[in-house]
């Protein structure tokens, strides 16, 4: 079973720290999701003979902010999808909201769609820092959004949290930890504010308006995250990501077990195995080409090298790590070569020939990763 991604950009307004490609001209939404239904019918799996036949058993509307869309829109993204696609009967069918787009007739229209699971960045409970952010809504708002889903049926709720802001501390942090849990959403992720160039936070950075926290205190950010989420009875199944049993993002453990996903829209990624191809990351000329029935993109095919360092990059983010079974013997070998010393520091650790990221290695995985990669 493939997974479908479709990248709607539109926000109303930028994040200070986003990197995606997302665009705030709102007046080009009902000719994207035509595109995008161009696109959905352009590339749908093959369901008849003598192709290959495939099902989707994901499907994630990322953005930007997907909610952003109308129901209108929304509901002929969906019609196309289920008409030109095979899509299994418990398909994990995700969709991302901004908490203030979230009110009573808009959680039920979602009800009425595919759409089982929702995913929400709440980021953190600190409104000073969500206004910092740029972010549109209020930590009440957080709280009233999953209120509102839970009473229009939703029992599959996600929330982003991050930590990591200029002058935090770690007693701030476990206040946000310690509010999101007051939420028992099934899902939460978190990340690290990071400074990517050419955002307003990287220029921020630059002219020495904010400082980055230092490497010891985000380092206890981390384990703290862990001990009390793993308290509260979560699974930290990914370095980024905790579920309550049973809910573990579908699609993107699909990413990181190297399972084909195919992207719609502009800047959406696909990956079928063998090659990695990327829409171009242009709204108007996205629409422009869907119109004329063609695809702008670009591709790579990939060699057995790149193929192992995805492995490496990805399996590696898991609890159940890398299987060494799937690799050839001289990818096996040259593994473990690499990997002797960290596990004897303790930073990883071989069971059943899986090796894995001890709980101290998560913290400097990115090292570790390098380390064990192909150069």
């Amino acid at each position: 079973m493939a997974g479908l991604y479709v990248h709607i950009p539109f926000c109303s307004s930028r994040c200070v720290y986003c990197g995606f490609y997302s665009t705030t001209g709102l007046a080009l939404r009902e000719r994207y999701v035509d595109a995008l239904c161009q696109e959905i019918k352009m590339r749908s799996l093959p369901t008849n003979p003598p192709q290959k036949e495939g099902s989707l058993g994901t499907i994630y509307l990322g953005g930007g902010t997907p909610s952003q869309l109308t129901i209108p829109q929304l509901r002929r993204i969906f019609d196309a999808i289920y008409i030109y696609n095979k899509v299994e009967n418990d398909a994990e069918v995700t969709i991302e909201v901004n908490p203030d787009d979230v009110t009573p007739e808009l959680a039920a229209a979602l009800q009425q769609l595919p759409i089982n699971r929702v995913s929400m960045g709440a980021q953190t409970f600190n409104d000073e820092r969500l206004h910092f952010l740029r972010r549109r809504h209020s930590s009440a708002q957080v709280h009233q959004a999953v209120a509102t889903l839970r009473q229009a049926g939703f029992q599959n709720i996600s929330i982003d949290l991050m930590y990591g802001f200029p002058n935090q501390t770690l007693e701030e942090w476990q206040a946000d930890i310690d509010e999101a849990l007051q939420l028992n959403v099934e899902h939460i992720s978190t990340y690290c504010l990071m400074y990517e160039e050419g955002t307003p936070l990287y220029r921020l950075l630059e002219q020495g308006k904010v400082a980055e926290i230092d490497e010891e205190l985000e380092r206890k950010m981390y384990f703290t995250l862990i001990n009390s989420l793993e308290s509260a009875g979560y699974e930290h199944y990914e370095i980024s990501n905790f579920a309550r049993p049973g809910y573990r993002s579908r699609h993107n453990s699909s990413y990181w077990k190297g399972i084909p996903y195919i992207g719609i829209g502009a800047a959406a990624h696909s990956f079928d195995i063998q090659t990695r191809s990327w829409n171009v990351a242009d709204i108007q000329q996205y629409i422009t080409a869907m119109e004329q029935g063609e695809r702008c993109f670009e591709a790579e095919t990939l060699d057995e090298d790149t193929r192992y360092n995805d492995a490496v990059t990805v399996a590696l983010r898991t609890c159940e790590g890398l299987d060494l079974s799937t690799l050839t013997d001289q990818q096996r070998a040259y593994c473990l070569k690499n990997a002797q010393r960290h596990l004897e520091a303790g930073l990883l650790k071989l069971n059943d020939q899986k090796i894995s990221l001890t709980k101290e290695g998560l913290f400097v995985s990115d090292m570790i990763m390098s380390d064990l990669m192909l150069v």
